[in-house]
């Protein structure tokens, strides 16, 4: 990884600027280590862009499209439109760019060889892996929600007479699109852990990919009964309920769906931070 942070150019090196002293760095000089490793590098501005260039431009997209097609719509369709959800869609999408994103905060570093200077300055391992999820945490968060506002904001400016709009006062609107950004970084640390895990970008993608996109699928093979049953589970799924104001048929409610998300994510970074502690480099 590219990075202009001390502790990853010389293991006797001062980090960032705290005036510690290798293998006895603060949290917060930690902290700052990973935060300028993580803006350093164009795969941040790229990941980032393209997060909201997805959410933002796919959800005005739908949202022109619909205000066009309404005319075509059926009274049983116009009884059941949702604006909110017209304007997120791009969340869909958005959650390949945050996944991508969070894989590589760690991945990369183990591409590059740049882990094992990172390690010989701060040989505390559960440290550095908390940094890193901290900083990329903060970072997706709040990102994602704003990236969230502006695509419901827009999407609903697309909206005209007669079709319905929704403001942030309505019931459950704001739940959304607060919650969409949230789900966004929840995502994104999942795949943190994913790629700490494996500790290879493509395998950690593909695995994060097959998570996200390839299971749903498979899951259709199976029977209705089966579907319903394990379907609610799946982020897919989470992530559709989150965006709807009105609730989703055989979905987890939106808050529960995310705590769920919620628990995969820790049980993930902590089984990556003890590997992380137990491998070499």
């Amino acid at each position: 990884m590219s990075a202009t942070s001390p502790v990853t150019t010389a293991p006797t090196s001062q980090a960032a600027g705290t005036g510690a002293s290798p293998g006895d760095l603060s949290v917060r000089g930690v902290l700052a280590s990973e935060w300028t490793k993580l803006r350093s590098v164009r795969s941040t501005v790229w990941s980032l862009a393209a997060l909201a260039v997805v959410t933002i431009g796919l959800g005005a997209l739908v949202s022109a499209v619909t205000n066009n097609r309404w005319r075509t719509f059926s009274f049983a369709d116009r009884l059941t439109f949702d604006p909110t959800s017209r304007s997120l869609r791009g969340v869909f999408l958005a959650q390949l760019a945050i996944g991508v994103l969070g894989i590589l905060v760690i991945t990369s570093e183990y591409g590059t060889g740049m882990i094992r200077s990172t390690l010989s300055a701060v040989p505390n391992r559960p440290l550095v892996l908390a940094a890193k999820a901290i900083v990329f945490g903060l970072v997706a968060l709040v990102v994602s929600e704003a990236v969230t506002f502006v695509a419901f904001l827009v999407g609903q400016s697309l909206f005209t007479s007669p079709v319905p709009h929704a403001t942030l006062g309505q019931p459950g609107v704001l739940r959304a699109v607060v919650g969409s950004g949230l789900y966004l970084a929840v995502l994104g640390l999942l795949a943190l852990g994913i790629g700490s895990l494996i500790r290879h970008t493509a395998g950690a993608i593909s695995t994060f990919v097959g998570l996200l996109l390839i299971l749903p699928l498979l899951l259709q093979a199976f029977p209705t009964s089966v579907q319903t049953a394990l379907g609610k589970y799946l982020p897919l799924t989470i992530i559709q309920a989150m965006i709807r104001v009105q609730p989703t048929p055989k979905a987890f409610a939106p808050w529960a769906g995310l705590a769920l998300l919620g628990g995969y994510t820790l049980v993930v970074l902590l089984a990556a931070g003890v590997l992380f502690v137990k491998r070499d480099a």
